[in-house]
């Protein structure tokens, strides 16, 4: 079985983080969505310690437009301070089609008893019919996002026919020490480009352009599969036991 999972997102506002906007206390979000944003999105929706999500495409369905704000951030470790004003720019009215697939985290031996790519596949795939497991967030918890079904490709996107667009050096995702076997954080980049408003991600490994961070410890969370949710009960499903 093809365990890919098609689904769609929107909201009125989205945060794709650029990390160099962060450094003066103003963000400024990219145009498009980024993996490890994708990613994440997917992960509220349906995630075991079982399986690692990877984004194969998303699809912008929408005109890329922005609008700025203006937020008071928090001062953390300056309660008498007072609060500064920031411009926040983000995307607005934003809907995109997504593609993935999941595939064995191979460095979670004591979860390969739980690999079943049916089980996992069908709980996904309802979890996208019903919204997702847990709240979804467009980049910054603000930004609140809705998940369905959808089919990828269906539907008239604003950038059919449009041509190619690239985007220059673009944040990736992250290494988490879990996903990779290392006691390492590294952030990678890619230089992604949108044909016809589409665009096809590269694999985690395949990025050439990588940042250490730091080094972290591997902490991953103790799981037995669906059992501890209850998900059986609740979404039987035939020949899992």
């Amino acid at each position: 079985m093809e365990n890919k999972v098609d689904f769609k997102f929107y909201g009125r506002f989205a945060l794709f983080t650029d990390p160099l906007t962060k450094i003066g206390g103003e963000k400024c979000s990219y145009q498009i969505p980024t993996y490890q944003a994708l990613k994440g999105i997917l992960e509220s929706v349906y995630w075991k310690p079982t399986i690692i999500w990877i984004i194969d495409k998303v699809r912008v369905m929408k005109p890329i437009k922005t609008q700025s704000k203006s937020v008071k951030p928090l001062n953390y470790g300056e309660s008498k301070a007072p609060h500064s004003l920031s411009i926040y720019t983000y995307l607005s009215d934003v809907e995109y089609q997504v593609q993935a697939h999941f595939e064995w985290n191979l460095h979670r031996e004591d979860m390969a008893k739980d690999r079943n790519e049916n089980k996992h596949y069908f709980v996904a795939r309802r979890m996208i019919e019903r919204g997702g497991r847990r709240d979804i967030f467009l980049g910054t918890r603000e930004c609140q996002g809705y998940v369905e079904p959808c089919c990828f490709g269906e539907g008239e996107s604003f950038y059919d026919g449009y041509g190619e667009l690239p985007f220059g050096l673009m944040f990736h995702g992250f290494d988490y020490p879990d996903e990779i076997g290392k006691e390492e954080l590294h952030a990678r980049f890619w230089r992604p480009k949108m044909v016809n408003g589409i665009i096809e991600f590269i694999r985690p490994e395949s990025c050439e352009v990588r940042k250490f961070v730091k080094r972290m410890s591997s902490n991953p969370p103790i799981s037995v599969g669906l059992e501890e949710d209850d998900l059986l009960d609740e979404y039987p499903i035939e020949g899992v036991k």
